[in-house]
């Protein structure tokens, strides 16, 4: 089958599968974007005694973001190994398990677990005891799961749990040892697994079978933790955009080719998300700041024509959110809204502060740049080395014309859109030590928040 058709599927997969329109299936829900169309109520205001609809264990930690597939939740953990970094235990003992859950009540539907591949990357240093071993979040297209757990490969399940292939894209590591955790998506029928630690590559593989398809390769992915997103052009064209050190990239489905590509921020990591609205590509990225608008549908280098608008804007983990021409980013507990059509600061301010910004090392990324090598432009190299600093992973979503975003510690703000900061309410589901570094999915009048230790649902 040619791609163009299968790009077309991708368009009318809800209704083909037979899905609920409030599906949130992959990282950010509906193309990463991190919005709900539902036209359910969602809670302002909740804890662990006001519209707290349940509350499950987990049997590990991780930071990967839950999904929700018609009445199923599905995420990933890890355990074992890397509980503690004073005393992570003995990596012989790591385990990974893919669990589901009940939407209604949270009740355990089945859980398998997962040997790895060793050797992991070790349990120390300033990157992976950030986020431990279970970081991507799985991606469905509503009859298969579809799982990468980095060295240890790719798996696919069917809704009930049942193992339908596995397949290996790698066992190498990111040149920090910080650990992978950009999230697979679909493309169509291709399962796309940005594999930049394990591999240096982004791969194509069959959603049906997990044969590899194509491979696109570039030194450059090693210092790559982001998740990619769809561009649909046309009714015969599809990209896959992906944000990279000094450039994004658009990447042809399939074949994996690259169609084109353009310079942006000065940086040699990029760790967040590249979010896309309509035909236009939005990016924010780097330790001092660096954001970009792009024109979707170019063809090969793009970094002069293509560019709408570029700043200094800063976000530094989570992915940025647009809603009604305005973006939102929020680093540092600081708030920025920007147009989206030119860039331009619509309000700054700083989030409520619980004091609650717990579990982080402390440090600063290093600034070491050893050159490029990616698909655009030329050379060869790799960065330096350095740590996170004290900040929070979660990316903001929007539901029920309210923004909620999930720091570190626990502090669940739920933020009103608009040309000034109105923060709504500021919440908390449990006053335990938990971290939570995962983005909430939304669905059907439901918030599903996962921390370190449980699976929370927030329901009006």
């Amino acid at each position: 089958m040619k791609f163009k058709v299968a790009a077309l599927t991708a368009c009318v997969l809800l209704s083909q599968a037979g899905l609920s329109a409030s599906d949130w299936l992959r990282f950010r829900g509906p193309n990463g974007s991190g919005v709900s169309l539902d036209p359910e109520s969602l809670p302002t205001e909740f804890s662990a005694e006001k519209n707290l609809k349940w509350k499950a264990a987990l049997p590990g930690r991780g930071v990967s973001c839950p999904i929700v597939i018609g009445d199923r939740i599905v995420v990933t953990c890890y355990s074992g190994y890397g509980m503690d970094q004073q005393n992570p235990g003995e990596m012989e003992e790591l385990r990974r398990h893919v669990v589901c859950y009940s939407r209604a009540d949270g009740k355990l539907l089945w859980q398998q677990e997962i040997e790895p591949v060793l050797p992991e990357d070790a349990y120390s240093g300033m990157g992976v005891p950030q986020h431990g071993y279970a970081s991507h979040t799985p991606v469905s297209d509503g009859e298969s799961v579809f799982v990468f757990l980095g060295k240890s490969g790719v798996r696919a399940w069917d809704l009930d749990g049942q193992e339908i292939w596995q397949a290996s894209v790698g066992k190498g590591s990111d040149d920090r040892a910080w650990g992978s955790s950009s999230s697979p998506i679909l493309a169509g029928n291709v399962l796309v697994v940005p594999a930049g630690a394990e591999s240096r590559a982004v791969i194509g593989l069959d959603k049906a079978t997990g044969r590899e398809l194509w491979r696109a390769e570039s030194d450059l992915l090693g210092g790559v933790w982001g998740t990619p997103a769809l561009s649909q052009v046309d009714d015969e064209r599809l990209d896959i955009v992906l944000g990279a050190p000094y450039e994004i990239w658009g990447l042809n489905p399939e074949t994996g080719k690259l169609r084109w590509f353009c310079e942006a921020m000065e940086t040699d990591q990029f760790n967040s998300s590249v979010v896309i609205d309509g035909n236009r590509i939005f990016a924010a990225e780097g330790r001092q700041g660096g954001s970009i608008a792009i024109k979707a549908g170019g063809v090969k280098d793009i970094s002069e024509g293509g560019v709408i608008w570029s700043g200094r804007d800063r976000n530094r983990f989570s992915t940025p959110l647009i809603h009604e021409n305005r973006l939102y980013l929020i680093s540092g507990g600081v708030v920025s809204c920007v147009n989206a059509e030119d860039g331009s600061e619509i309000f700054r301010g700083r989030l409520p502060s619980g004091g609650s910004n717990g579990g982080a090392e402390n440090g600063d990324e290093g600034n070491s740049r050893g050159g490029r090598g990616g698909f655009g432009s030329r050379g060869g190299g790799r960065g330096g080395f350095g740590g996170f600093g004290n900040t929070d992973y979660a990316s903001p979503v929007l539901g029920d014309g309210k923004i909620y975003f999930v720091s570190r510690g626990g502090d669940i703000h739920v933020i009103e859109p608009g040309t000034e900061l109105n923060v709504l309410a500021t919440n908390r589901v449990t006053n335990e030590s938990e971290d939570f570094s995962a983005t909430p999915a939304i669905s059907a009048g439901c918030i599903f928040i996962r921390s370190s230790h449980h699976l929370y649902c927030v329901s009006q």
